[in-house]
């Protein structure tokens, strides 16, 4: 069984020219295996009869990106560079702007493979080079489940709209990528690249944000490390899942997101890992594949079909005019920036979430909701809330800068939720509180966990090591 021709876009009317290779520029879907595109273009060039050759474009004017995010993106490069080798395959990384990258290998391409991204920059990478490449230019979609298009022609209002249409295509769509030998080796192709091996060296040759720290005691990038978190979590906690999901005192979720973010992992293969797993009972599995398929496909539907997702006008309407209807409301405390992402706030609670993102990169899902609500009831507008929460979730998250973010710090503005009752500052946006936190899990528990995370910090041991 080939790839599925819903996951396949031809993104301009040109011909598969003769040349040397097909060419797969690699963005998206940073991995060797389980890869629709990387397939594609494998089974395009032994049909060509011809080599298959990775490019990878590193930009150091990657919108938002720091230190923190290249240095765990370029250790998973290198694990899946040293992986496409023992396929006889040739990655060729080198420094610049995607079409310039790209540029330099075009004129000896018979066909141009890429991956599909969501993000306003991805999409206007892939259009100028396809509108600029002299060669036929395919798009091959594999880091979703089910493909955009075939979901839904439009925005959907919320995950309950969108549940049914998802569902509709699953069977089609969760089976395992096809795997093929290429035919001919491109490892001597005599393309030279970064070398990979001195990641140290090309970080320090890189124009970047340096002042958010990598988290490597935290989070390694790359797709083995990505797959033996897996099976951690299969084995020792997915069984806790649906109980445990909304308890951040506890490790009972898969931290899959940042390799998610980088595609280090596919989600079909994630997916179907979990269904399959010998783990865990009936609730657990579908609580999981809830959150990995519908209410991360909804967060990409979101971007997809939204020009101005990382805009405040993208709220819903009746969002907006409720804030706005509050907007003079007074407000208790207000913090400014500074104070916030120093974690120097009255409420403990908030320092923590906030603590573990900025030390580990990462934040318990259901503590993210709460630190997003508290920053619109200590802002003095709620634009200047919007504005706050999104430049932090995508300045110190590793997934941050991703649909899921977009969608998530829409969410607590009122994005795919409903009018709730009516209270100063929010309006009828939903409200949470400190005492919802006190009811609902071990809240003291989570704060001493994130306080031993930060000395784990210092001692330079992460969780789970």
């Amino acid at each position: 069984m080939g790839i599925e021709q819903e996951r396949i876009s031809i993104l301009n009317r040109k011909a598969i020219e003769k040349g040397a290779w097909v060419l797969y520029w690699m963005q998206q879907s940073q991995r060797a295996h389980d890869n629709p595109a990387l397939e594609y273009a494998i089974d395009q060039a032994n049909r060509l009869d011809l080599p298959v050759l990775v490019v990878f474009a590193l930009t150091d004017s990657y919108p938002e990106a720091n230190l923190r995010h290249y240095r765990f993106m370029l250790d998973g490069l290198a694990e899946t560079r040293r992986q496409l080798a023992r396929r006889r395959i040739g990655m060729v990384v080198r420094k610049g702007d995607p079409a310039n990258v790209v540029g330099q290998l075009i004129d000896r391409t018979a066909l141009l493979v890429c991956d599909v991204g969501y993000t306003r920059h991805q999409r206007t990478w892939r259009r100028s080079i396809s509108s600029s490449a002299p060669c036929r230019v395919v798009a091959v979609e594999g880091d979703v489940v089910v493909p955009v298009a075939t979901v839904s022609p439009k925005a959907e209002y919320a995950a309950r709209t969108i549940r049914p249409k998802i569902h509709k295509h699953l069977a089609q769509f969760m089976v395992s990528c096809p795997r093929y030998r290429p035919k001919h080796a491109s490892i001597d192709i005599g393309q030279k690249g970064l070398d990979l091996d001195a990641l140290d060296t090309i970080i320090k040759g890189l124009d970047i944000d340096r002042t958010v720290p990598a988290v490597t005691p935290f989070f390694k990038g790359g797709p083995g490390e990505a797959k033996k978190r897996l099976r951690r979590f299969i084995a020792r906690h997915l069984h806790n899942y649906a109980g445990n999901r909304n308890q951040p005192q506890t490790d009972d979720i898969s931290h899959m997101s940042p390799y998610l973010h980088f595609g280090q992992i596919s989600p079909v293969f994630l997916a179907l890992q979990i269904a399959n797993a010998p783990t865990g009972a009936e609730a657990d599995r579908a609580a999981y594949l809830e959150e990995l398929i519908v209410r991360r496909e909804l967060a990409v539907n979101f971007v997809h079909y939204t020009p101005d997702y990382d805009r405040y006008d993208c709220l819903p309407a009746w969002a907006q005019k409720t804030l706005a209807e509050h907007a003079a409301d007074p407000r208790g405390t207000l913090y400014d920036r500074h104070t916030l992402e120093a974690a120097k706030t009255h409420d403990a609670y908030w320092n923590a979430a906030m603590a573990e993102m900025r030390d580990t990169g990462f934040m318990h899902s259901y503590m993210r909701m709460y630190w997003g609500k508290k920053i619109i009831e200590w802002s003095p507008t709620p634009e200047q809330a919007f504005e706050t929460s999104l430049a932090l979730n995508n300045r110190y998250f590793l997934d941050g800068r991703d649909p899921n973010s977009y969608a998530g710090v829409g969410w607590v503005f009122g994005l795919h939720d409903r009018a709730w009752f009516e209270r100063e500052i929010f309006g009828k946006v939903r409200y949470m509180a400190a005492s919802g936190l006190e009811r609902k899990c071990d809240i003291r528990a989570y704060v001493e966990k994130v306080a031993a995370l930060g000395r784990n910090r210092i001692d330079g041991a992460g969780p789970g090591k």
